[in-house]
């Protein structure tokens, strides 16, 4: 990564909508030079899409919570499993397989806290490789839409 596909990237993180000749424009180049840095960039998996930030609350997903499981057993079967299975759960956002005393963190967004009560009763609870949780409801949410490469 060079200062120019650094550049490329930070635009890109601030409006992915913008054309090509835009960009170009913004970083001095030619639209050519520009398009050829963002197809490489694309190839090399640093940009992997473009993705539309949505207002979860105008979806009736108003509550968002993070709820931290203790997976037992513990082996890499199990959590991939466990993982695959309540990725495709509408109401699971993310999904993070983390170390230290919790084995994943779920970020899940529903209509109002009583859903939330219901998913956790109904869906998590009744699995059996879930030997605990733990919810943290999130009343706000700040999210860094152009993190810069860190230099060291």
């Amino acid at each position: 990564m060079d200062e120019l596909d650094t550049e490329i990237v930070r635009l890109l993180q601030t409006d992915a909508r913008q054309s090509n000749r835009e960009l170009a424009r913004q970083l001095g180049v030619a639209p050519s030079t520009c398009l050829e840095r963002v197809r490489a960039l694309s190839r090399r998996g640093v940009i992997r899409g473009y993705h539309a930030d949505i207002n979860l609350a105008d979806l009736n997903r108003g509550v968002q919570g993070l709820v931290s499981l203790q997976i037992r057993p513990l082996n890499r079967t199990v959590i991939n499993t466990f993982k695959d299975d309540v990725s495709t759960m509408p109401e699971v956002l993310s999904v993070f397989v983390v170390a230290g005393g919790d084995d994943l963190v779920l970020h899940v967004a529903v209509q109002d806290l009583d859903h939330l009560h219901a998913f956790l009763l109904d869906r998590l609870s009744k699995r059996k490789e879930i030997a605990g949780f733990r919810t943290s409801v999130i009343f706000q949410h700040v999210h860094n839409t152009a993190p810069s490469r860190l230099e060291g």
